[in-house]
């Protein structure tokens, strides 16, 4: 990897760090807090597009460390903040492995710092669409072994991809790399046909030159012939929020969510 490649651009706003300023973090600048600072102000109640998918991704990733898989490639992981995969993986079970990939340099120099002292965890600076160059990434097979069951996690990623960026032949690929037993988490935007989607799209989309919002229907094609786990595809914020619940009692709390809340969807599939 050349030099270049590690130079952060505090010029140009940043996924990573606009989502760290969303989530209260301080490892951002200010081209990355006018982004955040838009949603805040011009588009109130988007906050929580980040606060509830955060809080669906250490929900999986318990529940998936619960199940007993204890190797995690998490794809545009971003910036390290409270309850990180390994931390809540390896809570479960301290044997559990991690390998955050994200192509931000910052998320880069940041979580190689935290995880200094931590042989079972590492971060790749990679772009996800490279996906056989990180599948051959030393670093990568050091801590995966893809003979035995891995958790393939693409928490609010897919949606910053063009559709011909193939973000289905991304999830095909990592799908056929692992053995049966594995699961795939994604969350994602989903389309809204309303003014708040069209606002948040066309801002993620002006600011980044890239993404779109996918419907129900075409986030679920994303997860291909691997198959859907209950309670299926919702929105993050009471996506297995609490799985004594009933379909019944899911779809009665959906109705009481914000617009906002019902932009982004989150479900885990397993492979058979």
């Amino acid at each position: 990897m050349s030099d270049n490649a590690n130079v952060i651009d505090q010029s140009k706003p940043s996924i990573a760090r606009v989502y760290d300023y969303m989530l209260g973090g301080k490892d951002n600048y200010e081209v990355d807090r006018a982004v955040g600072d838009h949603f805040k102000l011009n588009l109130p109640g988007s906050v929580a597009i980040a606060t509830t998918n955060r809080e669906a991704l250490v929900r999986a990733v318990r529940e998936l460390a619960a199940a007993g898989l204890t190797q995690f490639l998490d794809f545009g992981s971003g910036l390290p903040t409270a309850n990180n995969v390994h931390q809540v993986a390896q809570k479960i079970n301290p044997d559990s492995r991690v390998v955050y990939i994200d192509n931000d340099p910052i998320v880069l120099a940041h979580g190689r710092a935290l995880l200094a002292t931590d042989e079972r965890t590492t971060v790749v600076q990679a772009d996800v669409r490279d996906s056989a160059d990180i599948r051959v990434n030393p670093e990568v097979t050091a801590l995966i072994d893809f003979d035995q069951p891995v958790a393939v996690i693409f928490s609010a990623l897919l949606h910053h991809l063009n559709d011909d960026e193939d973000p289905h032949g991304i999830v095909r690929y990592w799908s056929e790399q692992i053995p049966a037993g594995s699961s795939v988490f994604i969350s994602h935007f989903r389309s809204g046909h309303n003014d708040e989607t069209i606002q948040a799209e066309s801002t993620l989309q002006s600011t980044f030159g890239r993404g779109r919002w996918r419907t129900e229907e075409e986030i679920i094609a994303l997860f291909g012939d691997l198959r859907i786990q209950e309670p299926g595809v919702l929105p993050a914020a009471i996506w297995n929020r609490d799985k004594a619940e009933d379909e019944v009692g899911l779809r009665a709390v959906d109705s009481k969510l914000t617009v906002w809340e019902e932009l982004i969807v989150a479900a885990i599939a397993e492979k058979r």
